[in-house]
């Protein structure tokens, strides 16, 4: 047993929706949450800027004893997860879109992957594409703004519609069977997007988000090391680069812990 904490980190509040699942999954075990809102997001940025600001992330929880890392970013995924797996000595588990759940799932409409414009341009993610039964199916989405309005605590349906129609305006009227949701920030509005979605595409439009696996991956990276915690109680430690009085309050909420 190892009642060291898990650490979690994400580009700002989106990788709350990865740790939401991990506490489900694995309620014994204590979790710091880091969320670097100050440098948010970090999918509209350089990969060499994703790259330190990452490290530094994983640094700042190494220090605070964390005994694994759960990187809850997919842009800090696709752009530095081995370089970090390979550099610390505790496991490191990490985020990737759905999208294989959502292709398999037979049907002749599309998938859409709405992602940061980085996620969907690097090399990471196109190989994890080429991997799927017909790659054409998915249409890749850039939605530039989306997580900078998420960061300022927007969360209703209806309020994205602006750049919900910005992104989505050219594919109007096609059937969509599934919408991945690639950045951890978009689950917190994945109502609205499948509200927006349901009114201009015809099919099922059913959401997919790889919080519920990673979740399960972090469990057995966990068993495997022998780094199982059954005393916890899902405690979490929350930090933040960004304005504490502002963020530590939405974390709580996020989490369900206010």
């Amino acid at each position: 047993m190892d009642t060291r904490p898990v650490g979690v980190f994400d580009s700002g509040l989106g990788g709350l929706s990865v740790l939401r699942e991990a506490r489900k999954i694995l309620p014994h075990e204590n979790f710091i949450f880091y969320g670097d809102n100050k440098n948010a997001p970090y999918g509209d940025k350089i990969e060499e800027e994703v790259e330190h600001l990452s490290f530094a992330c994983a640094d700042f929880l190494v220090k605070k004893g964390a005994k694994a890392i759960l990187l809850a970013c997919n842009t800090a995924t696709a752009v530095s997860c081995n370089k970090i797996r390979h550099t610390l000595s505790i496991p490191v588990v990490s985020i990737e879109p759905s999208i294989k759940p959502a292709c398999e799932n037979p049907g002749d409409g599309k998938v859409l992957m709405l992602a940061t414009l980085a996620t969907t341009r690097l090399e990471r993610y196109a190989a994890l594409q080429s991997r799927m039964p017909d790659p054409s199916r998915v249409i890749n989405i850039p939605c530039i703004g989306l997580t900078d309005r998420i960061e300022q605590g927007v969360f209703g349906i209806g309020q994205f519609d602006d750049l919900l129609d910005s992104y989505l305006s050219p594919y109007y009227g096609i059937k969509v069977d599934g919408i991945v949701l690639g950045c951890t920030h978009y689950v917190f509005i994945g109502e609205a997007i499948r509200e927006f979605c349901l009114r201009h595409f015809d099919g099922e439009c059913r959401l997919y988000d790889g919080g519920e696996g990673t979740a399960r991956q972090l469990g057995r990276k966990l068993h495997e090391f022998g780094l199982e915690n059954d005393k916890g109680s899902g405690e979490v430690e929350f930090y933040t680069s960004g304005d504490r009085e502002f963020y530590l309050p939405l974390f709580k909420k996020l989490l369900g812990m206010d």
